[in-house]
């Protein structure tokens, strides 16, 4: 799918154009061959430059050929609660000619929605490489507000394990523990590729897009840091409940040993006078009450016992 916008500094609104044209930002999501075909005449840049960002194993590098610029970087992308791993990262292409600016993406993301929606202050189609700069703000800032819902799900999680026997929440953790592993490895490589932008002459024209690029490589680093700190901590976790209910499995199963010694006692006792031989005081009348008195003992002995090598 191709779509086409268009928007100035002065307006307020992104508008949505008929057609590209110089000074245009035109999105472009999951096309098919003829759609590339089409933008390739159209841009007059390489085929790769359109298809190397729909493979999902792209790394963030850079890339320039024929006087355009291919800038690929990982995008956070949502699948969803039910899904293995709830966050994961897709690869954004972002081609700078001098007429446009063009984004290639397999799928449909909140770093572009935030865009369309014009909720990025400043925004204009015209300035290519303030445009460009902005998306990977964008992107920044999206990688820190997920590792923030990701912390909040694993304190909801945290508060079930407390109570929990089970290592449902221990796999839903472990959903997680992927998802920042993503975010890891895809933020540095963002910094690695933010590095070499700064070395180039891209964004060193103005001093507002300089100082933008520094905001974009400090906006990573903290994602970098933030996400360190949440893996660390989740990992720590994980490790510590699994203790947690192992040990809690194993006073459970204490508890049933103990049980089952104690009701095995008065079975045994039983069992020695259900034999079918001659059995000292089996003609007394009060035969019946000593084996249960004596069967009550031993119960009591043996709880008294078990109690005191802290088995209940």
């Amino acid at each position: 799918m191709i779509a086409v916008y268009s928007k100035r500094a002065s307006e307020t609104t992104l508008e949505k154009a008929p057609e590209p044209a110089p000074g245009t930002w035109i999105n472009v999501t999951d096309p098919s061959d003829a759609e590339i075909d089409r933008l390739q005449r159209m841009l007059g840049v390489p085929r790769d430059f359109i298809t190397y960002p729909l493979d999902l194993s792209e790394i963030p590098r850079t890339e320039r050929e024929d006087g355009a610029t291919l800038i690929v970087l990982r995008v956070p992308y949502y699948q969803g609660e039910s899904a293995d791993v709830p966050y994961i990262t897709v690869p954004l292409g972002i081609i700078l000619t001098d007429q446009y600016v063009v984004t290639v993406c397999r799928a449909e993301t909140n770093v572009i929605d935030e865009i369309i929606s014009g909720k990025a202050r400043g925004l204009s189609t015209v300035k290519h490489n303030r445009f460009v700069l902005q998306i990977l703000f964008i992107t920044a800032h999206r990688f820190l507000s997920n590792v923030r819902k990701i912390n909040r799900a694993v304190d909801r999680l945290e508060e079930r394990l407390q109570h929990s026997l089970r290592n449902r929440e221990l796999l839903e953790m472990l959903k997680y523990q992927k998802s920042l592993v993503y975010f890891a490895t895809a933020l540095k490589s963002s910094e690695l590729m933010l590095r070499h932008l700064q070395r180039s002459q891209i964004f060193q024209q103005y001093e507002e897009d300089r100082d933008l690029l520094d905001d974009v490589l400090t906006e990573v680093q903290q994602g970098i840091e933030m996400t360190s700190i949440a893996s660390g901590i989740l990992t720590g976790t994980m490790d510590a409940y699994a203790s947690i209910i192992s040990n809690n499995l194993n006073s459970v199963m204490k508890i049933i040993a103990s049980v089952t010694i104690v009701l095995n006692l008065p079975v045994i006792v039983s069992g020695f006078y259900g034999m079918n031989v001659d059995l000292p005081f089996q003609e007394a009348p009060w035969a019946f009450w000593a084996l249960l008195i004596l069967a009550v003992a031993a119960c009591a002995l043996a709880l008294l016992w078990l109690w005191r090598r802290d088995w209940l």
